[in-house]
């Protein structure tokens, strides 16, 4: 069973400003993926949200950079 601690803190979703702040990108780069349809949004009324899961999705999915390999 999953620790209620860590459920608790972490958020469900996020507004486009708090997931490019968790993914310590900028706005335009979340949009933009948005846009791609590299990253899922969903809308509350005029409220685009991204889903906690689908933001780890997202940066996981991203290349990794040659020297780090």
């Amino acid at each position: 069973m999953a620790n209620p601690t860590i459920l608790a803190a972490s958020p469900l979703a996020h507004s486009v400003e708090e997931a490019a702040t968790r993914a310590n990108c900028g706005r335009t780069t979340v949009y933009a993926a948005i846009k791609s349809r590299a990253l899922a949004a969903r809308k509350i009324g005029r409220r685009t949200i991204i889903l906690d899961e689908d933001l780890r999705r997202w940066l996981v999915s991203l290349p990794m950079r040659e020297d780090a390999r």
